[in-house]
């Protein structure tokens, strides 16, 4: 049985940095993990994922420059780090298992989101 547990979100101010976290129990079996987030009335969108290995990354062209991606596969977590946050960032983040980076129809494991409010 496999559980993403994410923390880390938070309220920041346009312009400021967070990090989220993504620690994994049991062994998804899954070559990627990814972020997606969801905003309010918006369809659920994949923000950043890191393949076994931490090789490759893939990001959404919003996250490109700003967000990065990474794992710890010791501590069996998943990082993403956002900087230069900008209004249009809040949603709800959520951390995905799956065999495809980003694809949301094929994620196999969720977890229950994180909150992050930028104003």
């Amino acid at each position: 049985d496999v559980q993403l547990v994410e923390s880390g979100g938070g309220s920041v101010q346009v312009g400021d940095s967070l990090r989220l976290s993504c620690e994994v129990s049991g062994d998804p079996n899954m070559n990627c993990m990814s972020w997606f987030r969801q905003a309010p009335g918006k369809e659920r969108e994949g923000v950043a994922g890191i393949y076994v290995g931490g090789f490759p990354t893939s990001y959404a062209d919003s996250a490109k420059g700003r967000f990065t991606i990474s794992r710890d596969s010791r501590t069996k977590t998943v990082y993403l780090q956002m900087s230069d946050l900008k209004l249009e960032d809040t949603a709800k983040y959520y951390c995905a298992a799956g065999p495809t980076c980003l694809v949301r129809q094929v994620q196999r494991s969720w977890g229950q989101g994180t909150q992050v409010t930028v104003s």
